[in-house]
């Protein structure tokens, strides 16, 4: 009985480390080592406790092209990560919201607080 437990318990050991060495080759593992675990657009810090939240996006949106120096790579959490891909749908459809055509908020909400306060005073 004990040696068939060990046996169990050597054959689960020997499949958690195959499992790691074939994450490890994966573009997700290989970002995660070349880059700091940071959101690479609104810099949420992430640790082991939610690195599970930390995608990895393909800057030419291509999945196939991985080099290997992560050039086409970012780190992204799940919320930008969604965002970017959201820009993508709407660019063709006339949107102008992309990458390279961000433009500043042109709306103050806070423009006329001033007068407003001191309207209020009286």
């Amino acid at each position: 009985m004990v040696a068939n437990s060990q046996s169990k318990l050597d054959r689960i050991l020997a499949e958690a480390r195959r499992d790691a060495e074939k994450r490890a080759q994966t573009y997700r593992e290989q970002a995660l080592k070349i880059y700091p675990w940071i959101c690479g657009r609104c810099g949420r810090e992430f640790t082991r406790a939610n690195l599970r939240e930390l995608t990895v996006h393909h800057r030419d949106h291509n999945h196939d092209n991985n080099p290997a120096d992560g050039s086409n790579w970012e780190l992204l959490c799940l919320y930008c990560h969604d965002n970017e891909h959201q820009r993508q749908l709407e660019a063709p459809a006339g949107g102008t919201n992309t990458r390279e055509d961000r433009r500043g908020a042109t709306h103050s909400p806070f423009a006329n607080l001033k007068s407003l306060l001191a309207a209020k005073k009286r």
